[in-house]
């Protein structure tokens, strides 16, 4: 069955629609907006109008395309700068009077179990042992320990983004030696306290590591965030976009994202592993039953 997801982030919103037959998935089509909807927020935590009626327009354009692909079921998933936003309601509204359809603003812990599934459904071997799954947003990082294919046992949603570390922080291009120390430093307050289990495998999923695919390869170990980080710090981000075919906007929020994937490396004491699947395609996974 053609099925798709329309998972609206705190810095893009994404299409995915795929077969889904035998347990698994095949791509049909995926594509992407950055919206920002983390940077629309207002001082009293809303969304601003402009931002609502940018996000439903981008939606109900996104909805024409599974539809004429042949998706037979469209789901509308939404995450952490919705879920945290005062005036998610009229998002939603606004959703669906530009086009029909309902979103479902996910918890911090369906988010964590679907980007758990997505990723670990994806791997070509299951673990000996446990996974551990971080998926690096726009406006939260997820951290997910669990066993292959679909157990979660422990989860924790971190409140730092790779998009509100650049609007907060990272204004130079490239971003200079004090700002990324003080992202650092707000990385490890948001970090601080936590206790992860012990893991046999780590894996890193969402749009800054997927993008750090193309700059660093499969593996993030300390030596490849060493030298990426030194590669997007001594070159501006129109450079780095046009050498490795990325989006501008996605190189502006990269730096953040990664210094969020070390920390994350170095609480888990494992090298992360770039996964290929996530929240949208654990999404569809279980919708498929």
């Amino acid at each position: 069955m053609r099925r798709a997801c329309i998972d609206i982030g705190s810095n893009t919103t994404r299409l995915l629609v795929a077969d889904c037959n035998g347990g698994g998935l095949r791509e049909v089509h995926q594509e992407r907006v950055f919206t920002r909807i983390s940077r629309g927020l207002l001082t009293g935590g809303g969304i601003s109008e402009a931002k609502v009626t940018e996000v439903a327009t981008v939606v109900a354009g996104q909805l024409r395309v599974a539809q004429a692909l042949g998706a037979a079921d469209v789901l509308a998933l939404a995450t952490a700068a919705i879920r945290r936003a005062s005036n998610r309601e009229e998002l939603s509204a606004a959703v669906r009077a530009a086009c029909g359809l309902e979103v479902t603003v996910l918890t911090e812990q369906e988010e964590a179990r679907l980007a758990f599934i997505g990723a670990a459904r994806a791997l070509n071997k299951a673990p000996a042992g446990a996974l551990a799954v971080v998926d690096v947003g726009g406006g939260s990082s997820e951290l997910i320990v669990g066993r292959v294919p679909n157990v979660v046992d422990w989860s924790r949603s971190v409140a730092v983004g790779s998009g509100d570390l650049a609007d907060a922080f990272l204004h130079s291009d490239p971003p200079t030696p004090p700002e990324l120390g003080r992202a650092r430093q707000h990385i490890d307050q948001a970090f601080r306290g936590i206790e992860i289990p012990g893991t046999s495998l780590a894996v890193a999923v969402g749009g800054s590591a997927t993008s750090l695919r193309r700059l660093a390869g499969a593996l993030l170990d300390d030596a490849v965030f060493s030298r990426t980080l030194e590669l997007l710090c001594n070159a501006a981000g129109d450079e780095v976009a046009r050498r490795f075919g990325l989006d501008r906007e996605r190189v502006r929020l990269l730096p953040g994202g990664l210094l969020i994937l070390q920390a994350a490396a170095e609480w888990l004491g494992a090298d992360l592993q770039i996964g290929y699947g996530g929240l949208r395609e654990g999404a569809l996974l279980e919708a498929a039953g």
